[in-house]
């Protein structure tokens, strides 16, 4: 009877893989071959001559962070994007206040910014502030060797968001 005991310890011990997952890998080596990164730890005298800053300074960001996207850029791309045809009008409706859709969708019916060739992208930026929580934008779009206009503005909510209460495009030639 303790010998029936035994195989039963020693089968429950055991347990067996799932048949459903790969198994489990035993090399140690990381993929590709690279060594893994260890932090550098520099004292003053090995900062490069460029380094500027004091010592008793807090860190600042990496260098390789990304800067924060502004409403002006975010909603140039946005308004592009839809009046180009690449996105459906209903894509800007949470996005938009007041007849400001209803601009839009009239504007995209004839997609104004629409190219045959090369994808217009977004050529340079500009704004005016005209009060508190109000941006007037205006954006030179390109596509190819054509540049046209579109204007737009940005009023921020009570909920701290932007949204586009009015757009224009230049007159098409």
């Amino acid at each position: 009877m303790s010998r029936t005991t035994t195989h039963t310890t020693e089968a429950t011990s055991r347990t067996p893989r799932p048949r459903h997952r790969p198994p489990t890998r035993h090399d140690i080596r990381r993929p590709g071959g690279a060594p893994p990164r260890k932090p550098s730890v520099r004292g003053r005298a090995d900062a490069p001559p460029n380094a500027t800053g004091n010592a008793d300074t807090a860190p600042t960001a990496p260098e390789t962070a990304v800067p924060p996207v502004r409403p002006t850029d975010l909603f140039a791309d946005r308004l592009l994007a839809v009046l180009s045809g690449q996105r459906p009008v209903h894509w800007m409706l949470r996005h938009t206040a007041g007849r400001a859709y209803d601009d839009l969708a009239r504007l995209a019916e004839r997609r104004p910014l629409r190219t045959r060739g090369s994808r217009p992208v977004v050529h340079d930026i500009g704004y005016y502030v005209p009060s508190e929580g109000a941006l007037e934008v205006f954006a030179r779009i390109a596509a190819g060797d054509q540049l046209r206009a579109l204007a737009f503005r940005l009023e921020r909510g009570r909920d701290l968001r932007w949204r586009c209460t009015a757009v224009e495009t230049g007159p098409r030639r």
